[in-house]
């Protein structure tokens, strides 16, 4: 693993899946990864991760990249879209399978059942069946890290994961290797994300161990619930910001930062709340926890009708 220089300008970025309307929980992450970035007076980005067909809805992309512009948060390098980096994961993928740390398998999740869909060993009943790529995990595997926010995470790779799919049955590029050659590839330094991703972390530092790609540094938001626990996204309160007022849930979101709620009281538009944000933004009041309530409220434009 290549260490990362701690000299190097802070990076951060943002990168949602064309999966639908932006919501709230995106909005919160991807504010609080814009805020931690202009702490550091660096650079923000945004990815679009486009790399799973059948699960995209057409032009959801470019409306969520109308959303964050609506809200000020606009990206400072040209947008980077992951259906056209399909060569780099092609090369990362080359290299793994050259130097032994990839090999293909045939096990399909019925083959896999018995052990609780963890590929330890290849078990595939079907040898004409289209085969995925996996990255090896070999016994014993523990990685640690120091979440910037959630403290020590230590997971036992081997026995919680498995062998981690790089591309799939399908053909599709899976998640874990396109985000590790894209953080490398654009320099990422710091990742601030959702806490809902804090268990891929451990995976994603072992392919950069195994790509000899750097490690950035990492922060997990808490993720935003509803009121019977469910991520937003899977929630009947995934109801879509609304871009003509987005004052109301910049301030929502700003709140469940744990930034002080006056802080903001001044704007009367988007861009005055994120300077003022900007300037009066403590990261230290950042809650340490990994998931947060949030209960839409009527009739005030933090979300709006689908």
């Amino acid at each position: 693993m290549t260490e990362r220089d701690p000299s190097t300008p802070y990076r951060g970025r943002f990168a949602p899946s064309p999966t639908g309307a932006l919501h709230f929980g995106s909005l919160l992450a991807a504010l609080g990864s814009w805020l931690l970035t202009r702490h550091h007076d660096g650079h923000w980005l945004v990815r679009v991760e486009d790399l799973d067909p059948p699960r995209e809805v057409p032009g959801a992309a470019q409306r969520q990249l109308a959303t964050l512009a609506a809200f000020g948060l606009v990206s400072d390098e040209p947008v980077v879209w992951q259906s056209g980096r399909h060569p780099l994961y092609a090369d990362a993928l080359s290299q793994l399978l050259a130097d032994g740390s990839a090999f293909e398998c045939r096990c399909s999740r019925t083959d896999l059942a018995a052990s609780g869909g963890i590929h330890r060993r290849c078990v595939a009943h079907d040898p004409a069946r289209p085969p995925a790529v996996r990255l090896r995990v070999v016994d014993d595997t523990t990685v640690a890290f120091q979440d910037g926010l959630q403290g020590e995470v230590k997971q036992q790779v081997d026995r919680d994961v498995g062998d981690v799919v790089l591309r799939r049955a399908d053909g599709f590029w899976a998640y874990q290797l396109a985000v590790v050659v894209d953080d490398a590839a654009q320099g990422i330094t710091h990742v601030v994300r959702g806490a809902d991703l804090l268990d891929s972390t451990p995976r994603q530092i072992l392919l950069q161990r195994a790509l000899g790609l750097p490690t950035p540094a990492y922060l997990h938001l808490p993720l935003i619930v509803d009121a019977e626990g469910h991520k937003l996204s899977k929630s009947m309160a995934a109801l879509p910001v609304d871009d003509d007022a987005p004052l109301p849930a910049l301030r929502a979101a700003w709140q469940l930062l744990g930034q002080p709620p006056t802080a903001l009281d001044g704007a009367r538009t988007a861009a005055v709340a994120l300077q003022l944000a900007r300037r009066e933004f403590r990261p230290d009041r950042l809650p340490k926890v990994t998931s947060l309530t949030f209960a839409a409220p009527h009739n005030n434009h933090v979300a709006g009708a689908v």
